[in-house]
């Protein structure tokens, strides 16, 4: 337990357990949170001011299986020279995967473009993009993407980053578990321990919303269970 905490230090007792419990160590709730506080092993996080209520659009498209709806934003960080960069960061908003995570010293529309074009050859056309109202996003470049894929661009209402919420929570935890807790040297150096990152959000990081499966969990069967209907359609087709 100890040996979780200490290297992935923004992970909670519950998040702690569900690793163990993955490791063969059945462990309940309580006795997990008991010795979670024993040890010392919770950081003190600084308050984020008054909560408020949100009502979103009613209208909105909601996926009902991958690559359905993607989701993208930026975040930003600095080097340990001072340099700052920022980091597109694309998710499928279904299964939660982080598609790609794009960092750059200046990152332009025809950046956006570029990464979205790699992701479409892996993974085919999404119907929905979500993103805010930036100039990368905005611009000539991504209204010819859109047109040409046919691909609909879901904006958020001005002032309203909860709008995006899926891509606002990925960047969250992305700064708490990556950016807040590496010092990094130069570019090349936040790009590769970024990128570690992201395959561990990925294939080792559960996440709550999907039953504490990790992303790749979840999407893997979800094909597995599209697979197996196609199958046994096939089978009745023939009969």
């Amino acid at each position: 337990m100890r040996e979780i905490a200490q290297t992935r230090v923004r992970y909670g007792y519950r998040m702690i357990r569900v690793l163990l419990n993955r490791e063969g160590w059945k462990a309940g709730k309580d006795l997990v949170y008991r010795l979670y506080k024993e040890e010392g092993l919770g950081l003190r996080t600084r308050p984020t001011g008054r909560k408020r209520a949100v009502v979103h659009r009613r209208d909105r498209f909601r996926p009902t299986g991958p690559n359905q709806a993607w989701a993208m934003d930026f975040v930003s960080d600095q080097c340990s020279d001072g340099r700052r960069f920022r980091a597109l960061t694309i998710i499928d908003v279904y299964t939660r995967e982080s598609l790609a995570i794009e960092a750059g010293q200046s990152l332009r529309g025809e950046d956006v473009v570029r990464v979205l074009n790699r992701l479409i050859l892996e993974r085919g056309v999404p119907k929905v993009l979500f993103c805010d109202n930036g100039a990368e996003f905005t611009g000539q470049r991504m209204d010819m993407w859109a047109y040409c894929n046919g691909v609909k661009i879901d904006f958020s209402r001005p002032g309203k980053p909860t709008d995006n919420a899926f891509c606002e929570s990925f960047n969250g935890t992305l700064r708490a578990e990556c950016l807040d807790t590496h010092w990094f040297q130069n570019l090349a150096d936040a790009k590769q321990i970024i990128e570690v990152w992201r395959q561990e959000y990925n294939v080792s990081r559960p996440h709550r919303a999907l039953a504490d499966r990790t992303p790749a969990e979840f999407a893997s069967q979800i094909a597995a269970s599209r697979d197996l209907t196609e199958s046994k359609t096939g089978q009745r087709l023939t009969i």
